[in-house]
């Protein structure tokens, strides 16, 4: 297992360098500037959409606009928005925070375009259903000569679910109710397998309805208790961003427990976990996106870039802020080892509200991994759907049941090594189709506000 550990990192290490880092910021900056700052500029107008994608429609699609973007956001606020967040400050500094809130505003533009083109490219699968994602846009927007990189974004999509979308989710969910509820971790697995199970059996449909529900619901349950703890601290935020934004240009010292890091592993571990948490780049969401009643990919593009602004700018910084608060990133556990992880975010949260702030995230995580066990569910069915067909539907939705259980009781470092290699694997086909497609996503953007001017 040791070899294999060591095998993963070093991978991680090659695949996260400074190509891939370039290479997705790069990318959002290109989009960013090419749209002439739109994302910014329309945010407001992207909140109106959402909330007019809340009505009744008889537009072509499967699920609403509005559950289009919470099933997208089922998917990307999980783990990453406790965990992720916390490892990424607990190996790259609080300077890590700033890199993440970089890759998030850029990465607006990244997810727009990703929703454009998944809406503009998607087609009617032999079940009458809406398909759509990076496969297609490659396969029908790039041509024929393009289909052999579709076909590795679909096959990276397919593996990937499992680990980033399943196990990881599992994983830290029964982590979670066993150090707070002495709750074995097999029987977390198998409740979670349970309940999974009954929301799959009722398709895209189903899991929108719930993401539709439970989204907003866990949402503002854990932004309430976050921004409870800065307000009760609010006169040491200044400092903290100070110490975010410092940190972000010359990496940590070291302190307590925290062995100090460096300007490179902020970025990196910034950017790295920024992704894994809002997706931006991934080609995921735009999965999500297609499945929308929608007749203009716009209009479904400025609701998709709702999304990093929600998981990243919003909830992340929350949690960075509280850990960042508290100190935690420099505290060591009862073993003498550097808090990490969801351990870390709950310190931060119980040093903030005693005796409540650690429930706040172990309730808030349960319902943040069960949400994207079922968002990457939808995901990885329609990769595999892609490379097998829709006889493949039900043998996916099994073994996804199965993995959850499995999840919950694997050692849980290597797991995030591999959604790290997985990330990297899907976001290279899904990143270099959307700078091909560019001039598309420019040309329509500019058509559709010229017609609402």
């Amino acid at each position: 297992m040791e070899s294999y550990t060591n095998l993963l990192s070093d991978l991680s290490g090659i695949i996260w360098g400074p190509a891939m880092l370039v290479l997705l910021v790069g990318t959002g900056v290109y989009l960013t500037l090419g749209l002439k700052f739109m994302p910014l500029r329309r945010l407001g107008y992207g909140l109106r959409m959402l909330w007019q994608g809340r009505r009744p429609s008889d537009a072509p699609g499967d699920i609403s606009p509005f559950n289009a973007l919470m099933t997208a956001l089922s998917a990307t606020v999980g783990t990453g928005n406790i965990a992720g967040v916390a490892t990424a400050i607990a190996i790259g500094g609080p300077g890590a925070v700033f890199w993440m809130w970089v890759t998030a505003v850029v990465g607006m533009a990244t997810k727009y375009g990703e929703a454009v083109l998944a809406v503009r490219y998607r087609e009617v699968d032999r079940l009458g259903r809406q398909q759509g994602g990076p496969m297609y846009y490659i396969k029908n927007g790039l041509g024929r000569n393009w289909r052999w990189l579709a076909f590795l974004f679909a096959l990276f999509g397919t593996v990937a679910a499992f680990g980033i979308g399943n196990t990881i989710q599992a994983n830290s969910v029964a982590h979670a109710v066993e150090t707070n509820f002495a709750v074995p971790l097999w029987a977390t697995g198998l409740l979670l397998a349970g309940f999974t199970f009954a929301v799959l059996i009722g398709g895209i449909r189903r899991i929108g309805e719930v993401a539709g529900k439970l989204v907003p619901f866990m949402a503002a349950a854990y932004l309430l208790g976050g921004l409870l703890i800065i307000g009760l601290q609010i006169d040491q935020v200044p400092a903290a961003l100070t110490t975010i934004v410092t940190d972000a240009f010359t990496g940590s010292a070291a302190a307590g427990g925290f062995a100090g890091s460096t300007l490179l592993m902020a970025i990196r571990f910034g950017v790295a976990r920024g992704v894994f948490s809002n997706e931006a780049g991934l080609g995921t969401a735009p999965i999500a996106h297609a499945a929308a009643r929608t007749n203009d990919p716009v209009r479904q593009g400025v609701i998709g870039m709702l999304g990093t602004f929600i998981d990243t700018l919003i909830i992340c910084t929350i949690t960075a802020l509280v850990i960042v608060l508290s100190g935690g990133w420099t505290e060591v556990d009862a073993a003498g080892v550097q808090l990490n992880g969801a351990a870390l975010t709950s310190y931060a949260f119980a040093a903030g509200l005693p005796q409540i702030g650690e429930y706040i995230v172990t309730f808030g995580l349960i319902l943040f991994a069960y949400t994207t066990l079922l968002g990457w569910s939808f995901y990885g069915e329609r990769c595999a759907e892609y490379l097998f067909g829709p006889d493949i539907i039900a043998g996916y939705r099994a073994l996804w049941i199965v993995c959850i259980p499995l999840g919950a009781v694997a050692e849980l470092r290597p797991l995030w090594l591999a959604a790290d290699v997985m990330n990297g694997l899907m976001a290279i086909p899904n990143l270099i189709a959307l700078l091909l497609l560019s001039p598309v996503v420019f040309r329509v953007t500019r058509e559709y506000f010229e017609r609402e001017a």
